[in-house]
């Protein structure tokens, strides 16, 4: 299967005739009909994307939309929202005060078809997923907002947080799911040695690359041993930095 896809609504021929057109895709697909159901789903699985369709009583699709863009697991992935007919939307679907509120990839209302929908699904998804989700961990400003300026310039990479020292980057690592961080190790309240062995112990899945002006051999050992995944110099880092980050996801 190519990624989890959770479909949230209450119409039964639809979450029916979509799940099949994903399928074909190889997706897997998740059926909720409530906020309750679907919030369940998101803790086990952890989908790659959310169909966010109309449930009842009207308002819970909205209030299920704000506590998904919260959570740390579901507030980066793509959601795209199904409304009922134009006719219908006065009594029913989502409110157009909630529509304002909305942060999503794409709004749909139907009558739509399901094969058309599932290849706009496959678009995004194909668009997400080449995201590399990277945390920068560095006490000085100025080292954080280069680093920023440098990987935003690639589409493939998306920045989800910066800690400002080793303590930071074990709570943000936890709170955020990077695929990678970019670890200084000279840091206050916790160096980053410390900081990458807590995190290699707590998310084996996490890579931690090391950037550090003090790359003599004493670090570079102690930093392997930590668990990092590499060892960047700081005055390489223009030219080592982005294939570092794209081996290491």
């Amino acid at each position: 299967m190519k990624a989890n896809i959770l479909v949230v609504d209450k119409e039964l021929d639809f979450t029916a005739d979509l799940q099949t057109e994903l399928e074909k895709k190889k997706y897997e697909v998740s059926i909720a009909d409530n906020k309750l159901q679907a919030q369940e789903i998101v803790r086990i699985k952890k989908p790659d994307f959310i169909v966010l369709g109309v449930i009842s009583p009207r308002g819970d699709a909205f209030q299920l939309h704000q506590w998904l863009k919260k959570s740390p697991v579901t507030g980066t992935i793509p959601i795209i929202v199904v409304d009922v007919p134009p006719e219908k939307q006065l009594l029913s679907g989502w409110r157009r005060d909630e529509g304002i509120r909305l942060e999503v990839e794409d709004y749909y209302s139907r009558p739509l078809k399901t094969a058309i929908l599932a290849t706009a699904i496959e678009k995004l998804l194909d668009e997400a997923t080449k995201k590399i989700k990277v945390l920068i961990a560095d006490d000085h400003a100025v080292v954080r907002e280069g680093i920023c300026a440098l990987l935003n310039l690639h589409k493939d990479i998306v920045i989800v947080g910066e800690a400002i020292n080793g303590k930071d980057a074990i709570d943000k690592t936890l709170q955020l799911l990077p695929d990678v961080v970019l670890m200084d190790i000279a840091m206050p309240v916790m160096n980053g040695i410390e900081a990458m062995k807590h995190i290699a112990h707590k998310c084996k899945e996490v890579k931690v690359l090391v950037l550090s002006q003090y790359d003599d051999e004493g670090n570079i050992a102690a930093s392997k041993q930590a668990g990092a995944f590499g060892f960047i110099p700081k005055k390489s880092v223009s030219s080592q930095l982005l294939e570092a980050i794209r081996a290491a996801s």
